[in-house]
């Protein structure tokens, strides 16, 4: 994989304030450099542990569900509205996009 795409995801994600999140497909879209957001998701299983991964999730809101359900625990302490079964984000308020 193109070593500036990986660097460019991580770099957006570290930019993703708490309490807000991305969607893996508006990560690839916001990066336009023709990858899809199954790679961004390999970046980030493979080389995200820098950044706040956790605040990286499906379109649905539903947050990673590798490392035994931290992601989970840490959108709940960045405050991050979740809807009401508190399994997955509220995307309507707390999807996140990076300045044009």
């Amino acid at each position: 994989m193109d070593e500036r795409f990986v660097e460019r995801v991580l770099a957006l994600v570290e930019r993703i304030p708490a309490g807000r999140v991305m969607s893996y497909g508006a990560i690839a879209e916001a990066l336009q450099d023709g990858y899809g957001p199954r790679y961004v998701g390999r970046v980030m299983s493979t080389t995200g542990a820098s950044v706040p991964w956790w605040r990286v999730v499906r379109a649905d809101g539903t947050p990673a569900d590798c490392h035994d359900g931290e992601a989970a625990r840490l959108l709940l302490a960045d405050d991050t509205p979740m809807r009401p079964d508190l399994r997955r984000v509220d995307m309507r308020t707390a999807a996140w996009s990076p300045e044009p």
